[in-house]
């Protein structure tokens, strides 16, 4: 970490960031003329999963270049793969772009677009020369392709006469032949020191529907192939993804010049995004989805984008994060307390603070009147002059948090316990008298006696009350739901090699707590609105809502460790 980005707050220093080695490259191609001086990127998920944290940075980076530099950013589903793809990932792609506030427009397309023309090309190649139909199958390819010491072996076929393997296509096109059969791959060159370089295969045969070409097509072609010919199409000018693909460029490199495109982009890697804590493998997500470790797809404690939606996590907590950490040319793991350092940051400025009781215990205040109510007002949010108050009633009987009492309490303990005076939030003064047990003696009541002279929690003689308690009145309480959720991992890096994925989960992960006492306020708070619970963090309206159940997330809690940290480091 160097010292200049050692504190967030010096994303709002008025010097101008340093560019990265992407901008710097636009801005050397601009200058050059090349592509004919003008910018045009993609953002090309596979619609097989749901977008998560790491395609948020993708996506910031294509649409960013895109908006800084003039150009244009398309959104193309690479759907080359039908057993993996659904229209409700297409859906919910779409759904999460928008929500981090892009817009393509009107281009968005599809590989499957361009169907009829990467065939096409696949016979030009092996027009060429440059392809052949091969009838090794999976296992055989793999021995053939020999290692990284040691030089691949030439498949049997090929050196297959031109028109045999055009026949041979054209059968594979038209579902003659069962899965496996046969293959269409490149002619390169089996002793590449890049073994992406040894014959990959173009085809295969896919005894299978399409979501959007339906059973048209018997055969679909490799991503490799299909990826940057659909640059090539779209007239891309800048390919951006991320360091897994670095070796793939060779070959990307070996399609666009062997095929008669009319348009020739580049491709750039950056490091991709990696946070402890977590997995980015979609197949490892889809794991835990189908095997029923989490709810499904936007379960709040995966990293999908529609999870942290529903968690409560913010665009623009998620885009300073991804401004933050910038763009590299290396691999390296992001500590998870950043990001939710930066959400604190941005929910502390915009959430409304209330009062909610998530473990009760009753509490009597017993020379207070039976029959009377007060209505304190209650600031909005102490980080914002302008947000105002709401109403907060106050009666006779309320309710507490039964963690903030104490039977036996230690002499430095400044919240209930006999005989202690604490503060009630905005109220008054409470001290505790008797203490109410059922008949197996658990605690259920506790009898105190208020100081009518501390109105709004104010100390009439001076006198110091170091504990304040947040408070429910009983009369008026909303009875909630809160789910408390964590980190699902238990270790900092789940995906390191050698570790069970499902050895890692944390059991605790997610804490229901389903009789949560809430102040009024509660009742009109809006599905998504995000709001701070006193002394719980910040928490969001869940989906499942309604009017009998009122469901509340836990986004964060209020303790920012990575702030304690970014203090220790500045210097002096």
């Amino acid at each position: 970490m160097n010292s200049s980005d050692r504190s967030p707050e010096g994303l709002n220093s008025p010097e101008p960031k340093p560019k990265n080695f992407i901008q710097e490259m636009v801005e050397r191609d601009l200058a050059e003329g090349r592509s004919g001086g003008r910018v045009h990127t993609r953002f090309p998920p596979e619609p097989n999963g749901y977008l998560h944290i790491g395609h948020a940075k993708s996506i910031h980076l294509n649409f960013g270049i895109a908006r800084d530099y003039g150009g244009k950013c398309n959104l193309r589903f690479d759907d080359t793969n039908p057993l993996n793809e659904d229209p409700a990932f297409v859906e919910s792609i779409r759904r999460d772009i928008r929500w981090l506030g892009f817009d393509w427009e009107d281009r968005e397309f599809h590989a499957s677009d361009y169907y009829d023309q990467l065939y096409e090309w696949a016979v030009h190649l092996v027009r060429e020369g440059k392809a052949y139909v091969c009838e090794l199958d999976e296992k055989e390819i793999r021995e053939y392709r020999g290692t990284v010491t040691e030089a691949g072996r030439p498949s049997p076929w090929r050196d297959r006469p031109v028109e045999e393997s055009l026949d041979l296509l054209e059968r594979m096109r038209q579902g003659e032949f069962e899965e496996g059969r046969y293959t269409l791959r490149a002619k390169i060159d089996m002793a590449a020191a890049n073994m992406k370089m040894r014959d990959p295969l173009i085809y295969r045969i896919r005894h299978a529907v399409h979501h959007r070409t339906g059973d048209r097509w018997k055969i679909y072609p490799m991503y490799d192939f299909a990826h940057c010919l659909s640059d090539a199409i779209e007239g891309i000018t800048h390919s951006l993804c991320t360091l897994e693909f670095k070796d793939n460029r060779e070959l990307y490199d070996w399609f666009v010049e062997n095929c008669p495109v009319s348009s020739r982009p580049y491709q750039t890697e950056f490091a991709r995004l990696n946070l402890t804590h977590t997995v980015m493998s979609k197949r490892k997500l889809k794991r835990l989805v189908e095997e029923g470790i989490v709810e499904g797809w936007d379960d709040p404690r995966l990293p999908t984008l529609s999870g942290m939606r529903r968690r409560g996590y913010t665009p623009e907590a998620i885009a300073t994060f991804c401004d933050r950490i910038g763009v590299a040319r290396t691999d390296s793991v992001i500590e998870l307390a950043l990001l939710e350092h930066h959400l604190r940051e941005d929910l502390n400025a915009r959430a409304l603070r209330v009062m909610t009781v998530l473990d009760p215990l009753k509490l009597v205040i017993t020379n207070y009147p039976e029959d009377r109510t007060e209505v304190f007002q209650a600031l909005n949010n102490p980080e914002d002059p302008d947000a105002g108050t709401h109403e907060l009633p106050f009666s006779r009987e309320l309710w507490v948090e039964r963690g903030d009492f104490r039977e036996d309490a230690p002499r430095k303990w400044f919240r209930l316990a006999p005989g202690k005076e604490v503060r009630l939030k905005f109220a008054y003064f409470v001290t505790c008298e008797e203490v109410i047990r059922n008949e197996k003696g658990e605690v259920i009541e506790l009898r105190c006696t208020y100081d009518p002279q501390s109105r709004g929690g104010q100390s009439p003689d001076g006198r110091k009350v170091k504990g304040t308690l947040h408070w429910v009145s009983a009369r008026h309480a909303v009875e909630c739901e809160a789910r408390l959720y964590s980190n699902l991992f238990t270790e900092a890096h789940p995906e390191a090699e050698g570790k069970d994925l499902l050895e890692c989960l944390d059991p605790h992960s997610l804490e229901i707590r389903p009789h949560c006492k809430a102040e009024p306020y509660l009742a009109s708070v809006a599905v998504g609105e995000s709001v701070q619970f006193f002394r719980h963090g910040y928490f969001v309206v869940d989906p499942d809502t309604n009017e009998e159940r009122r469901v509340f997330n836990r986004t964060v809690g209020l303790r920012d460790s990575w702030a304690k940290l970014e203090k220790k480091l500045q210097p002096g």
